[in-house]
């Protein structure tokens, strides 16, 4: 029976190449995914593009591909990655330009174009806004992006015309995997079992590290040895859909039903019923079994029909924080962090500005949950006060005040910082598939 075998090449935007580029050489792969694109990620990258419409792709991807295409050239992996974010069609370019570099001759680079409807936001204003139930008008806000998740279609256009590069735009993490097994295999998009192991798979793979133990670790209680060397996993797969997780022999990290159980829940609001641009996945009676060590079996999934709607995430302009930092330490520490607290709040009292969402947090103490009374034993703390304010102008004057405190607040403050940064925010609406044109081009080198 037919097999094949993908890796996991990066669950994030930044993640590590060492692991990648080691499945490539020893783990025997038919290709190797690189996720790399979150909500905000697209919108930065959008915002980047339109600063300089040479830029709106990954930072990391030629770094990335530098590596990574003499070994798929060598090896004969296919590569699929969203890392085009914003801008696939430069990626693209790049990316050919590179391998023509690097002297390597007869591969064939895709881009799938068609998630980008930026342009057309304006149409949708009166469609539902999902986290909050209102109009995506009531945001009233400058909107920077909006960018559909797309499904396996594109990738799966691009493997039937012989593609080795495929690089996306926004695209749902585990499509990213599945198109891969419904070209090789030839599963019907209508087979709703094959669907959603397929994309249980892709659900395995998306972050990398995670499934081999880097999302597991809680020292004392769930050890996972050798995280420094942590190894990214490989999907074994038959056509009927049977396969097992594993990793590399020598790589840090661990497989195990434990750990793949986690990754599994991931993000998934209701196990029975995930939403995907490909179907409805059913997880609900997705059960794991070692097969022998760092090898898990799985088997159970299951799916039911897409809906006819992409999630589109959109992102807009919402203002900048200020957020200024200092240290204090040794007897009393935590008096004079209160008392500079205390300083900083009167100094924004009363201003010509507003200044919403305020937080005054000491770090490692009561930033995360609130514990009530302090404890006696710190003899170091850091004080972070952050707000939002309308202007970057209004932003700084926050991030001075923190800083002030070095010769007008309590004694032994030290390691002031301060900065401020720009807010995207990111909601989410439906938007019909009809509404949306699909593209794929190519360059060969």
């Amino acid at each position: 029976m037919k097999k094949i075998r993908i890796g996991s090449g990066a669950g994030y935007a930044g993640d590590r190449l060492e692991p990648a580029l080691e499945l490539m050489k020893h783990g025997h792969l038919d290709y190797i995914c690189f996720e790399g694109l979150a909500e905000r990620t697209i919108a930065l990258a959008q915002k980047a593009k339109k600063s300089d419409p040479e830029k709106g792709y990954n930072d990391l991807l030629l770094y990335r591909m530098e590596k990574v295409l003499p070994l798929a050239h060598k090896y004969k992996i296919k590569v699929i990655t969203n890392m085009g974010a914003a801008n696939p069609i430069k990626a693209m370019e790049e990316v050919a330009k590179l391998a023509t570099t690097l002297g390597l001759k007869n591969l064939k680079v895709a881009a799938v174009l068609g998630d980008d409807i930026t342009d057309k936001i304006h149409n949708y204003t009166s469609n539902t806004v999902i986290e909050t139930g209102k109009p995506l008008s009531e945001i009233n806000k400058n909107l920077l992006s909006a960018n559909a998740y797309l499904g396996s279609d594109g990738i799966l256009e691009a493997l039937r015309n012989d593609a080795d590069i495929i690089i996306t735009g926004r695209v749902a993490d585990p499509s990213l995997f599945l198109a891969p097994l419904l070209y090789e295999f030839g599963w019907e998009k209508t087979d709703w079992e094959k669907m959603g192991i397929g994309t249980m798979i892709g659900h395995l793979l998306e972050c990398a590290g995670q499934v081999t133990g880097g999302y597991f670790a809680d020292p004392g209680v769930k050890e996972v040895p050798n995280l420094w060397k942590l190894g990214f996993p490989i999907v074994e797969v038959n056509e009927a859909g049977e396969g097992f997780v594993t990793k590399l022999e020598e790589a840090g990290g661990m497989v195990t039903t434990a750990t793949c159980t986690e990754q599994l829940l991931y993000e998934i609001h209701d196990p029975e019923n995930y939403l995907t641009p490909d179907c409805t996945a059913d997880f609900s009676k997705v059960t794991f079994k070692e097969i022998q060590k760092d090898s898990i079996g799985f088997s159970g999934a299951s799916g039911k029909p897409a809906t006819e709607t992409y999630k589109v995430s959109v992102g807009y302009l919402n203002g900048f924080i200020g957020e200024g930092q200092i240290s204090y330490g040794g007897p009393n520490c935590i008096a004079r962090a209160l008392l500079a607290k205390e300083i900083v709040e009167k100094r924004l009292e009363n201003l010509s500005f507003p200044i919403s969402e305020v937080r005054c947090d000491l770090i490692g103490i009561n930033s995360l949950f609130d514990k009530g009374a302090m404890p006696e034993d710190i003899n170091e703390v850091r004080l972070r006060v952050a707000g939002k304010t309308n202007t970057k102008e209004e932003a700084q004057f926050i991030a001075n005040e923190v800083e002030t405190l070095y010769t007008n607040g309590p004694y032994g403050g030290g390691g002031a910082t301060k900065k401020v940064d720009e807010i995207i925010s990111i909601v989410s609406i439906l938007v019909p598939k009809d509404d949306f044109e699909i593209n794929v081009l190519y360059k060969t080198t």
